[in-house]
């Protein structure tokens, strides 16, 4: 078999995978702040070590995997400056920052749940670990890497040469200026917040007494307690966001590798790209949020959308439309067609005719998870014409333990053909003319659709239309 080649972010080339500890493996993803309902884009990044895990599951490694939920700490400027998130969702809503976390974490784990992600092994919340970031900061202090000011407590990065690694940081150039804030007294622009005070006169939700003052942890600091709780003081796989690279894993690294005192804390960083909007960022704090809940309601099975993100490279831009996302809930729908037809065969199935295939599928994902090139493989099985249905259907269902689309259980969608705005409006339109026996009307819409070869099925649900 070839060997497991992962993309490291830190070196910028791919290597062979080699686990701390032969036999098992710790993936650390970063989780939601859930002041608001996580979207369709974040959703890309626990969908990625979701197959990561269940990759490394099928080579037989045992997998512990830590997903954090942030609950306080994190600014809205992504780093030092601005309000807490959790604070201002709080104040928005009348409702206590304990309240908000409780909702937005239920949601989140229930869309983990629609999209088929296996459970994880810790899911700790920040702010039941304050001891834990209390004594990680203490270390720092206690090594030199920390000063304090004003509004709270900073570390050095003048005292961590390697800061710039991951990311490949410019301090000095133009785009620095954009990923940090000016802190009146700070050594460095980029130094970052350890813990922060509590503002004088104010009384926030969230806050504890530490060895510097009643304040609350900054946002990186949590991460690197938390994962060392539960992996150790070095791990394996780290996971998230592109967009995290910049700040939250730059700074998660340079405390984490001052405070243990180790090299590399992280052996493979593993970042997703962004889904793209058609240029527009999509964001809670904007409002522009697309939900899963959304796909949801226009009858699109939740794991159509994990099927949409199969189809294209982690590392890859994928872009995101109506279109797109219609195309793949079409295509989802036709597998699970493929895989029903197979569930009634009884017959054993080859293993020597099945090798190749599941050679080529297993190669794909072992090359830095090449997903669409597993899913290809995954069609050109459920496709062929020369594999006999047993063996077809016993690699389908093997594609499927690392791919995750529950071909097994799931079932066809009704038959509403295409989603498309335009019809959904003509079709409504003549449901209103119906209603107000407007007959003239409704039999003018119904004609100019069959025309354009749609049929119209009128239900004791409402209307339903089809192509062909």
């Amino acid at each position: 078999m070839s060997e497991i080649v992962f993309y490291n972010t830190r070196t910028r080339e791919k290597a062979k995978f080699e686990p701390i500890e032969p036999g098992r493996v710790g993936i650390y993803t970063c989780g939601p702040t859930v002041y608001g309902p996580s979207h369709i884009g974040n959703l890309r990044s626990q969908l990625v070590p979701d197959l990561l895990k269940r990759f490394l599951r099928s080579e037989g490694f045992e997998v512990t995997h830590v997903v954090n939920i942030t609950d306080v700490g994190h600014l809205v400027s992504d780093s030092d400056e601005g309000e807490d998130k959790m604070e201002l969702a709080a104040q928005r809503t009348g409702q206590t920052a304990a309240e908000i976390a409780e909702k937005y974490t239920a949601l989140w784990h229930e869309d983990r749940r629609m999209l088929n992600c296996q459970p994880l092994e810790e899911n700790p919340k920040a702010t039941d670990h304050i001891q834990e970031q209390i004594d990680l900061a203490k270390t720092l202090e206690e090594r030199g890497y920390l000063y304090q000011l004003e509004d709270g407590v900073y570390f050095d990065i003048s005292k961590f040469p390697r800061y710039t690694e991951l990311a490949k940081l410019d301090l000095e150039g133009q785009g620095a200026v954009q990923r940090i804030e000016k802190v009146e007294g700070k050594r460095h622009a980029a130094d970052f917040g350890i813990w922060k005070f509590a503002a004088e006169g104010v009384k926030r939700l969230q806050e504890w007494d530490s060895p510097w003052g009643r304040g609350f942890p900054g946002w990186h600091l949590e991460c690197s307690a938390m994962s060392s709780k539960y992996l150790g003081e070095r791990i394996d796989i780290h996971t998230g966001g592109i967009d995290l690279a910049t700040v939250h894993h730059t700074n998660e690294l340079a405390q984490s590798e001052c405070a243990f005192g180790v090299e590399p804390w992280v052996n493979v960083w593993i970042h997703n790209e962004f889904l793209d909007f058609g240029g527009e960022k999509m964001s809670k704090s904007v409002g522009n949020v697309k939900e899963l809940k959304d796909l949801v309601e226009r009858g699109i099975d939740p794991l159509a959308f994990r099927y949409f993100v199969l189809q294209a490279h982690y590392r890859q831009q994928q872009t995101y439309n109506e279109e797109a996302m219609e195309a793949a809930a079409r295509g989802y729908q036709r597998l699970v067609k493929a895989a029903i037809a197979l569930r009634d065969v009884e017959a054993a199935g080859d293993p020597d005719v099945q090798a190749p295939y599941r050679k080529r599928f297993r190669d794909a994902l072992a090359d830095d998870l090449n997903a669409p090139q597993a899913l290809a493989v995954t069609w050109e099985v459920a496709r062929s014409d020369a594999l006999a249905p047993a063996d077809q259907r016993d690699l389908l269902l093997a594609f499927d333990e690392v791919l995750g689309l529950d071909l097994a259980n799931a079932v066809v969608a009704e038959e509403v053909g295409e989603l498309d705005p335009r019809i959904d409006a003509l079709v409504a339109e003549r449901e209103t003319a119906r209603k107000n026996k407007d007959f003239a009307t409704s039999d003018r819409i119904r004609d100019a659709l069959a025309a354009e070869g749609i049929t119209i099925l009128d239900s004791p649900e409402g209307p339903r239309w089809s192509r062909g």
